[in-house]
């Protein structure tokens, strides 16, 4: 498993968004999440930590040192993107960090965006609602609109997320999110996983009717994977899925 082991990393190449900056405000010794995904590159959650959550303050700093060094050396980024070792909505200055960074994004990389990767726990609070609605790329998870597949599959730390809540939660962006969905099959717990399914996927497709999502992101498996008799979907799968969210009207995007 990886964790990333700097507050600032980077760049590096996205299979969804281009050259990319990392800005990780979780701890670079344990992975913090208030979902446990089984597929998770990072492992599962941590319950030790030595390092400390960045500050507000310093995450300005090493952002602003990182953007110069790259205009300095004529590589600037495609896109500015919070993700690293764990929810980055958790950081308790989450809408301050945000607004720092529009600033910096704007004086050094303008034609950069910023992009946040989050699993949508935390957009019930209200200045996380208003950090999201201020970036360029509101990346927000959905994985499957079964609940139990959500128990099996993302495996939140609380009873209280429910597809009900997420699809209840994410509509109130009014388009102005992006969903992104991992697709995969398996084994876990002596059950099968597969969210690929027609069951599956006609009330992802139903709940997407409601949310209004400007872009769908689809993906599989890439990294190594903290339970390991997991499957990744073929490219010909993902772009049958592909095409059947388009036949909604939704505009997609698939990364193998």
């Amino acid at each position: 498993m990886i964790l990333f082991n700097q507050l600032i990393f980077g760049p590096i190449h996205s299979r969804r968004l281009g050259l990319s900056l990392g800005v990780n405000l979780l701890p670079v010794d344990a992975k913090i999440c208030t979902f446990d995904c089984i597929y998770c590159e990072c492992g599962f959650n941590t319950t030790m930590q030595e390092s400390p959550i960045p500050t507000r303050e310093q995450v300005s700093e090493a952002l602003e040192a990182k953007l110069k060094e790259m205009v300095k050396e004529g590589q600037m980024p495609d896109v500015i993107t919070f993700a690293g070792n764990g929810e980055p909505t958790l950081h308790k200055d989450f809408e301050g960090i945000i607004d720092d960074t529009m600033l910096l994004r704007n004086q050094y990389c303008p034609t950069a965006k910023v992009s946040v990767l989050s699993n949508s726990t935390q957009i019930h609070k209200l200045s996380v609602f208003r950090a999201l609605n201020k970036i360029d790329n509101n990346i927000l998870k959905f994985d499957t609109a079964i609940n139990r597949t959500l128990q099996l599959l993302d495996r939140p730390t609380s009873k209280k997320y429910t597809v009900e809540w997420f699809i209840e939660q994410l509509k109130k962006f009014e388009g102005h999110l992006i969903i992104q969905t991992m697709f995969l099959r398996g084994n876990y717990k002596n059950e099968i996983i597969d969210n690929t399914t027609e069951n599956e996927l006609n009330a992802w497709l139903d709940a997407l009717e409601i949310i209004r999502p400007q872009q769908v992101m689809i993906y599989t498996l890439d990294r190594e994977t903290p339970v390991q008799n997991l499957q990744k979907i073929s490219q010909e799968e993902l772009k049958a899925i592909a095409e059947k969210t388009r036949t909604r009207g939704f505009v997609v995007s698939v990364a193998g």
